[in-house]
């Protein structure tokens, strides 16, 4: 596969080094000679110093042989406005990032596909998605469900008093009868552990679990966990991200929002009747104790600043607020601030990156996410009539080290992954695979 990356900076650059690791052809144009040197150095990708807007830049990046044309810069025009020139010259697919969720509208997505842009991917809203899936399973730190909620993926911090810390991770379901889960990895000190005979939890591990949408009060249970009651919520930063989500869920929770640009608190007071607007500085952390931060429930920090995220949110943990959610931009900061006490991190690069990833994989894939804190990623596959998994049941396959099969969606019916367990033309697949095996994991259901 021939893919093209039009990026303006660290979303294309992070977005290619994620891919760099797959055996397909990846080349990257950006306007930044210095930032595509760096890549250079550090992969072999091939780099183009250039205007994505440009037909004679995209020539030269061989457009008309591209496979997938992905635009991922920070202006949504300039992306719309690549993906169109990219499909007349040839280009056989092209997704967009853009800003403006009222293009994802069904209308507007047959109009934007009559223009040459297959796909679109706007990460503030699947951002303001998370974070209210996030506030309906409180004690997970990434939630993400498959098949309309069939089957669910949690990611789970272990706490020192779990009753399974020092125990197998392959017996979890064996020892408590009542799940009917898999455990797909553990994110132990920045490394991403999948699971052998020989592996057992430890406190703070980041348990990543595949089980059926109902199991989540078991699932606490056995990691020392209890599920918080969110009703009062604070918000520090009304961008995007904030008012999508406030407003998603200011019809069941009380939420005050802090927004520290004047003109931007009043445009959100108009539209948000529900939400408690204030025009403040949200690192001024006297303001939020008097708009009631000891007795919010949770508290997400989405300002364009991510220390001011990770900051906020440490004060809201020292005041006794019990689920905290921030949006960091630097992904080297991911693990640090999942170990400092923030319980889930947000970062729209790693959206960008989930979002995009069901188009490169060889396969059929219906969802993927790109989880926080690793490389990893998780996908939903759909087995093909000739594909080499029918052939063999699950013991027998050639399942590379690095992936695992989570979890199976048969019509209506979820099944647990077993040695014996033949798949079917038609299965959906939950597969956990690191990148550097993704592909050839994705072959098998092809």
């Amino acid at each position: 596969m021939n893919i093209i990356i039009a990026g303006d900076g660290e979303v294309g650059v992070h977005l290619a080094k994620s891919l760099s690791e797959l055996d397909y052809n990846i080349t990257v144009v950006d306007p930044h000679a210095e930032l595509l040197s760096r890549l250079e150095s550090e992969t072999d990708l091939l780099t183009i110093v250039g205007d994505a807007t440009s037909p004679q830049v995209l020539r030269d990046a061989g457009v008309a042989e591209c496979d997938l044309f992905l635009a991922v810069l920070h202006h949504e025009s300039v992306n719309l406005m690549a993906c169109v020139l990219a499909k007349k010259l040839k280009a056989k697919r092209t997704v967009a990032r853009i800003t403006n969720a009222e293009l994802l509208s069904p209308k507007h997505r047959e109009m934007m596909r009559d223009l040459g842009v297959d796909e679109m991917v706007c990460p503030e809203r699947i951002a303001a998605k998370e974070i209210t899936n996030l506030l309906n399973n409180s004690a997970a730190t990434e939630f993400f469900s498959f098949s309309g909620g069939l089957l669910t993926m949690y990611v789970i911090r272990l706490d020192a008093d779990s009753p399974v810390v020092d125990h197998a991770a392959i017996d979890l379901a064996q020892t408590y009868r009542d799940l009917q889960v898999k455990v797909v990895a553990l994110l132990r000190g920045g490394e991403t552990i999948i699971p052998h005979s020989d592996t057992v939890f430890r406190a703070g591990d980041l348990a990543y679990i595949i089980g059926r949408a109902n199991q989540m009060e078991s699932i606490n249970r056995v990691a020392g966990k209890q599920a918080v009651s969110i009703k009062r919520v604070m918000m520090a930063g009304g961008g995007r991200i904030g008012r999508y989500a406030a407003d998603t869920l200011q019809d069941r929770l009380r939420i005050t929002l802090i927004e520290q640009d004047r003109q931007r608190a009043e445009e959100l007071s108009a539209v948000l009747d529900k939400t408690l607007i204030i025009h403040g500085d949200a690192t001024n952390i006297e303001l939020l104790k008097e708009e009631g931060l000891e007795q919010a429930d949770a508290f997400i920090g989405v300002t364009d600043s991510s220390e001011t995220n990770v900051l906020t949110c440490l004060h809201a943990k020292r005041l006794g607020v019990k689920r905290t959610i921030a949006l960091v931009e630097n992904t080297g900061f991911i693990t640090i601030s999942q170990d400092i006490g923030i319980d889930t991190i947000i970062n729209k690069k790693l959206i960008t990156a989930s979002y995009i990833a069901r188009f490169i994989v060889k396969g059929d894939a219906i969802s993927s996410k790109w989880l926080s804190g690793t490389n990893a990623e998780v996908l939903e596959l759909i087995v093909g009539k000739w594909a080499p998994a029918t052939r063999k049941p699950i013991g027998q396959l050639d399942i590379p080290e690095g992936a695992i099969i989570g979890g199976i969606i048969r019509g209506r019916e979820t099944l647990l992954p077993n040695r014996e367990l033949q798949l079917k033309q038609g299965d959906k697949v939950v597969v956990f695979s690191l990148p550097k095996v993704m592909s050839k994991m994705a072959r098998l259901f092809d």
